[in-house]
């Protein structure tokens, strides 16, 4: 039984959604997303609601009505509100710069690297953090996981590229063993 997946979404106010066969287009202040459904499962509108209703009981239709559902109140918050993902830098001589549509991090390699952002990304970067806003939940997700690979944090020092909201788990180091 999906608990997510029976929700109902609230359409908010200058939000609008259609739906075309399987694919469902999502309109707002923020911009456009378009985005193509399972076919296990079934979207309605009603007035200001959507609801996702699974076509049987079968495991794939169960577990289709809660991704769906998630996806489609994902595009909903999006558009009327956006996301935000905000990044750290910490370690010495570590810094980011932003270039265009490219952020140039030195992180402690011999070279430095440049990530390009996705249309649907924008980026606020001072030298030490990353602030990354987006309508689409998913390519943001992607680009704050890529920024943050490039140096994860270590547990010694805690140098690297972190969340905002992460905490590093520390370890004691060499403990110096008896003589």
């Amino acid at each position: 039984m999906s608990r997510i997946g029976k929700l109902p979404i609230t359409i908010p106010a200058g939000v609008d959604v259609k739906l075309d066969g399987s694919v469902i287009r999502v309109k707002g202040p923020k911009g456009e997303l378009v985005r193509t459904l399972s076919d296990v499962v079934s979207v309605k509108i009603d007035g200001n609601t959507i609801h996702v209703e699974r076509s049987s009981d079968s495991r794939e239709s169960r577990s289709h009505q809660g991704l769906v559902r998630s996806l489609v109140a994902n595009m909903v918050t999006g558009v009327s509100t956006g996301f935000q993902r905000d990044l750290e830098i910490i370690g010495v001589g570590y810094r980011a710069e932003k270039r265009g549509n490219f952020i140039r991090f030195d992180l402690g390699y011999s070279h430095p690297i440049f990530v390009e952002l996705p249309a649907v990304v924008e980026a606020t970067v001072s030298q030490t953090a990353v602030s990354l806003t987006s309508r689409d939940k998913e390519t943001l997700g992607q680009v704050a996981a890529k920024i943050r690979s490039l140096r994860k944090p270590e547990p010694y020092k805690g140098k690297g590229v972190k969340y905002k909201e992460e905490r590093i788990i520390r370890k004691a180091g060499k403990a110096g063993g008896k003589k």
